[in-house]
């Protein structure tokens, strides 16, 4: 059975648990203080930041700009580890750009900033978090992108996002998480513009 840890417990946190969920995955959900609000549904196993990790597959559903927090205190530990990356670094400040390098994106900065042995995957970055909950865009399954250069760390998110019933599409190695995080960034764009709705999202018709 696969587990998961996600680290964050808020919309996007909650999201993923429930896809999670769905697949029937054994969940631990790490949040900043015990004290910290949760979008997530009660029974899930809770635990604070610093806790060990108890998942095969650990989600780093926190800004991207935590990342260095969270690795202070875990980058030890990842080795080893699938680590899912769904961040969509957006200047929030003017919504008009991608915080990550030019040249890069945030999935390949934090493979750079990981033990050996860790394996990066950009996945649900493209997916508003309505469309994960209910595994639905529309009448259409919900599609979930994502992007990784090691096969069995892919084919693990893969097996999750269909057991869970959404459909996974394998878009190539973590270089295209540059075009990830661009229609993430479009997506985020034209949901706060009113152009579409949060429940909206991108589709691949089968």
């Amino acid at each position: 059975m696969t587990s998961i840890s996600i680290i964050g417990s808020g919309k996007m946190g909650a999201a993923i648990a429930e896809v999670a969920s769905r697949a029937g995955a054994d969940i631990q959900i790490l949040k900043r203080s015990p004290a910290s609000m949760s979008a997530a549904r009660p029974g899930y196993a809770y635990g604070v930041i610093g806790d060990e990790l108890t998942g095969d597959l650990v989600v780093l559903a926190v800004p991207s700009g935590a990342y260095a927090g969270i690795l202070e205190h875990y980058r030890d530990r990842l080795g080893g580890k699938v680590v899912i990356d769904i961040s969509n670094p957006v200047d929030f400040s003017t919504y008009d750009a991608l915080t990550s390098p030019a040249d890069s994106s945030t999935a390949a900065e934090l493979a750079k900033a990981l033990p050996e042995g860790a394996a990066v995957v950009k996945a649900f970055n493209v997916n508003l978090g309505d469309t994960l909950t209910s595994g639905t865009n529309g009448t259409t399954r919900t599609t979930v992108l994502f992007a990784g250069d090691y096969a069995d760390a892919k084919m693990a998110v893969a097996a999750l996002i269909e057991a869970a019933g959404m459909r996974a599409v394998d878009v190539g190695p973590l270089t295209r998480a540059r075009e990830l995080e661009a229609m993430g960034f479009l997506q985020i764009i034209m949901a706060a513009l009113g152009k579409t709705r949060y429940e909206s999202g991108f589709a691949l018709l089968e």
